[in-house]
């Protein structure tokens, strides 16, 4: 974690950099000629459109739902993990918006749209000889990005092995380091995969499909829990209106996309479904032959040996 926190940190600090770069060029230069309503121009708004901008758009902030994925690492999850939603969504969304209000102050419309990386053309136009600094910034907030989707996505497939949802030895840890080593080496192998496609922002809307689904079946079976079982325990509880809303937008976000983008809908929901024969495997499928089960402990007892692993039980 101090890892994370250091990465954390030294995004922080760049954000924090080319916000004052941009308040200086707007306030003691008055350099706003970009600020106009030609800011907008271009701007496609039909329903598709905007769908798929939520899409990109999301998963710049898609680190509110890590703490969701971890709560068996927090301490006392029941106040820490709203806490640390209620109070970094704000900031996160703060400092992101006075960030791209410092890129349209500095760069042009175009210049933005043209860029590969929008931060390092901010840094060349800006900083000069010290523009080094903006890359340097990207690579370390693009390292923290990847070191908490790891932390969270292979605390996901652990919980998930251990509840008996996937293979069991994806739910064991490393001896030495207490770390899922099983679970971590699929979780590599999955993105592997996902190389196969190089556009990112096709991979983004293919993930983010997927997680617009899962999130509006979770709210869904949440909403409905509330309302057959109203007297249930709930440590963590909201105002109604709050998973209503988040429930509407999660269904516009699976929808839309069917009619703006068919085949990335598509291959969304084959991803998704494709996780269906192993929950019908590992769950539903109950009389399992003896050659299955023996190649499962086979399999169990090898990754145990190469990885030198154990249930999480064990001592």
């Amino acid at each position: 974690m101090a890892v994370q926190d250091s990465l954390m940190f030294a995004k922080i600090l760049a954000l924090c950099l080319i916000i004052a770069i941009g308040g200086y060029e707007m306030i003691f230069l008055g350099n706003t000629v970009n600020l106009t309503d030609r800011l907008w121009e271009g701007t496609v708004y039909s329903p598709g459109s905007v769908c798929l901008a939520f899409y990109s758009g999301l998963f710049s902030y898609a680190g509110w739902n890590y703490l969701n994925f971890v709560t068996e690492e927090l301490k006392n999850p029941f106040r820490n993990l709203p806490y640390g939603i209620y109070i970094s969504l704000p900031i996160v969304t703060l400092v992101y918006l006075l960030a791209n209000v410092a890129y349209f102050i500095v760069l042009t419309t175009n210049e933005i749209r043209s860029a590969s990386a929008v931060a390092v053309t901010f840094g060349e136009r800006t900083l000069g000889s010290f523009a080094w600094i903006i890359p340097v910034a990207v690579a370390l907030s693009t390292f923290g990005g990847l070191n908490g989707g790891i932390f969270a996505s292979s605390r996901l497939f652990f919980v998930g092995a251990r509840q008996g949802h996937l293979p069991e030895f994806i739910s064991m840890i490393n001896v030495s380091c207490c770390t899922p080593a099983p679970s971590l080496i699929f979780l590599c192998l999955l993105s592997l995969v996902y190389l196969g496609n190089t556009d990112v922002f096709v991979l983004i809307n293919y993930t983010a499909f997927s997680e617009a689904l899962f999130i509006m079946l979770s709210v869904g079976g949440l909403l409905w829990l509330r309302y057959k079982e109203p007297k249930l325990e709930r440590p963590i509880k909201v105002n109604l209106i709050l998973p209503v809303i988040f429930f509407l937008i999660s269904i516009f976000l699976v929808v839309l996309p069917f009619f703006s983008q068919p085949s990335e809908a598509l291959i969304g929901l084959a991803m998704t479904l494709s996780g269906l024969p192993v929950f019908y495997t590992t769950v539903f499928w109950r009389n399992k032959p003896k050659s299955y089960r023996n190649a499962i402990s086979s399999a169990t007892a090898l990754i145990q040996k190469v990885l030198n692993t154990v249930p999480e039980k064990s001592d």
